[in-house]
């Protein structure tokens, strides 16, 4: 309530969150839950006081104590730059403590010591990889602009975001559409698509590639269920894809995008 304090005198902005943040929890079957500490799960205001309180107890300490690491956070999630094991090691300890002062505490399983690893830190650790945002963050054999070949610690798509997005591919149950023409399916699905590619694609788009075939298969099978003299052959059905994609490769996003595997 101090740091929102700081950032508003409108009494009623005051009031309000005030009570939102003590106010009890009601169950499905009536029963009624005190609080003594958090929010429930999905409230609309816990990521604004989250990140109010997080810049305050957490940011400006970090700025302040360890003047020459540099960070990101997104939420609950933060990443800090150090250039020794030393340093990263001292600053876990702190953070656990300064948390802990705060009445919070770092995840047991996620909070940990990365070594990034590449052609100019050749040094071994166990951890040389990590996942953020939706990212995993390891080291990879990239291509220079000359042409040669070198390891760089870079992004690609995460497994569980990979995993994330194959799941709603699944749910989407693409072959069961055989009632809207190709063009109403690309209508409904290219903002999705799109979105991810956007997001995900931005470093290592090869890494998409998987995502691209799993939409192809799906549009396979409904090329199957649509017509009956695709029906009975699957690689008939998938040459009738690869010429839609002649025709017409802007028809969906990742057609465009050179990601998919024939």
């Amino acid at each position: 309530m101090r740091a929102i304090k700081k950032h508003t005198d409108c009494r009623w902005v005051i009031l309000y969150i005030g009570r939102w943040l003590i106010a009890p929890v009601v169950l499905p079957n009536g029963q009624q839950i005190e609080r003594d500490r958090g929010v429930p799960q999905g409230g609309v205001v816990s990521p604004l006081c989250a990140n109010l309180f997080l810049h305050y107890a957490l940011d400006r300490w970090v700025r302040k104590e360890f003047p020459k690491v540099t960070f990101e956070r997104y939420a609950d999630d933060a990443i800090y730059h150090c250039k020794t094991r030393y340093t990263a090691e001292r600053l876990i300890e702190a953070i656990r403590v300064r948390l802990a002062e705060c009445e919070l505490k770092l995840h047991p399983e996620k909070s940990k010591i990365v070594y990034c690893k590449d052609n100019t830190r050749k040094g071994d650790h166990e951890l040389v990889q990590f996942d953020f945002l939706g990212y995993n963050f390891r080291p990879r054999l990239v291509k220079a602009k000359k042409g040669n070949f070198f390891v760089s610690f870079t992004p690609a798509i995460s497994k569980k975001a990979r995993s994330k997005i194959s799941d709603v591919i699944k749910d989407w149950k693409i072959h069961l559409w055989s009632d809207q023409s190709l063009e109403a399916i690309s209508s409904n699905l290219n903002p999705q698509i799109r979105g991810w590619y956007n997001y995900y694609g931005k470093y290592q788009k090869s890494a998409m590639g998987g995502v691209g075939r799993q939409i192809d298969f799906a549009l396979v099978r409904w090329a199957k269920r649509k017509y009956k003299k695709l029906k009975p052959s699957y690689k008939k059905a998938v040459r009738w894809i690869d010429g839609v994609k002649d025709r017409q490769p802007r028809l969906f996003v990742h057609w465009n995008m050179a990601t998919i595997v024939q």
